[in-house]
């Protein structure tokens, strides 16, 4: 992996970025490839950043199951991930030579022995914070830890207890969850900021974060990453509300995510110390996504203000099926492919990018 952030490096600056960096994101994930049998399955938590359609199958409007979504991924099917294709978290599982594709916990067309290699319980629309869930009638983190404990029991079952447990110590826990209680809950709905100050918010916020990774330790898991929030002040959606500066960045929001990540970073220093045998790292996405959004034209993207569904402005979920018409005909050319998740190959970069970081340590 040393080679991969030497071709990084190398990589010229401008137009011939567009064409050099896919080969090199693809050379880093080959590499990745090598080194398969270190990690025993994915196994995700989260929001619709990692969700590959479990929403499809609770009764809530947050989903994605139907076109424009999916129109990029194999066989063109909408599964209910919010982006054209595949997200950070398949890429993972293809890089760690686990199958292309993280599943869905809720559907039914998977058996156990499937899972076994990788399961996501992710959520589009919810959050660390009870409330945040409730906003969008989604599955809280909480109900997601249930159900990690069902999957360990299912696994127990099918394939006995040594088995099961040897890969629920080998495999990697991944968490990306966070946004949605700001842009959902504490900077959309009164009750939370007349509760805590937007310090005090995160911090609590934070407090859930490490209680989490709490408990998936108390339930075998090892390897575990914890993803930091991205500047979600740059989202299309973002820019189109901000008041202040129609069109740009809302500066405000980006600096409850990087609060958010110093304090989680700190989090992480204090897992590491206290759960004996763990490795738990911080994945940081923030300068990639921040990179990509100051200097479009180096990662071959022409338009990061707008999503590439419908207008681009404020289109998400079922927005985008109401405007598919107007969405637009490469998606590559676009960073985000609603107003407020990335396309595929913005996900692309930043897996490749986490496969160099935080998580060059389990590779």
């Amino acid at each position: 992996m040393r080679r991969c952030r030497e071709l990084h490096t190398m990589v010229p600056s401008q137009s011939l970025r567009y064409w050099l960096l896919p080969l090199v994101a693809h050379f880093c994930l080959s590499a990745g490839r090598a080194a398969a049998g270190k990690v025993s399955a994915i196994i995700v938590l989260g929001d619709s950043t990692v969700d590959p359609g479990n929403n499809d199958f609770i009764p809530t409007i947050a989903k994605s199951n139907f076109p424009p979504y999916g129109r990029d991924f194999d066989g063109g099917v909408a599964t209910g991930r919010f982006s054209n294709g595949r997200l950070v978290t398949d890429f993972v599982s293809e890089a760690f030579g686990l199958p292309p594709s993280v599943p869905a916990y809720l559907d039914p067309g998977y058996t156990i022995d499937q899972l076994a290699m990788g399961v996501s319980f992710a959520s589009g629309g919810t959050g660390l914070d009870d409330l945040t869930p409730r906003i969008a009638s989604v599955i809280p983190l909480r109900q997601q830890l249930e159900y990690l404990k069902e999957y360990q029991e299912r696994l127990r079952v099918a394939m006995g207890s040594a088995a099961a447990d040897e890969i629920i110590a080998e495999a990697l826990y991944i968490f990306s969850i966070g946004t949605n209680d700001f842009i959902l809950n504490y900077l959309a709905l009164p009750l939370r900021p007349a509760q805590y100050t937007a310090a005090e918010y995160v911090a609590y916020l934070v407090g859930l974060a490490e209680a989490a990774v709490r408990d998936v330790y108390d339930l075998g898991a090892r390897k575990i990453e914890f993803t930091g929030l991205a500047p979600f002040g740059c989202i299309p959606s973002a820019r189109t509300l901000n008041r202040d500066a129609p069109g740009e960045c809302d500066e405000e929001h980006n600096r409850l995510a990087l609060m958010f990540n110093e304090q989680l970073r700190e989090a992480v220093r204090r897992l590491n110390v206290d759960l004996a045998g763990a490795q738990v790292v911080y994945a940081e996405t923030y300068s990639v996504l921040s990179a990509i959004v100051a200097n479009p034209s180096d990662y071959g993207f022409e338009n990061v203000a707008q999503g590439c569904c419908g207008t681009g402005l404020i289109e998400s979920s079922v927005l985008c099926a109401l405007d598919e018409p107007l969405t637009c005909p490469d998606a590559d050319k676009y960073a985000f492919f609603d107003s407020v998740h990335p396309s595929e190959r913005t996900y692309r970069i930043v897996a490749d990018h986490l496969l160099n970081t935080a998580l060059r340590v389990f590779l």
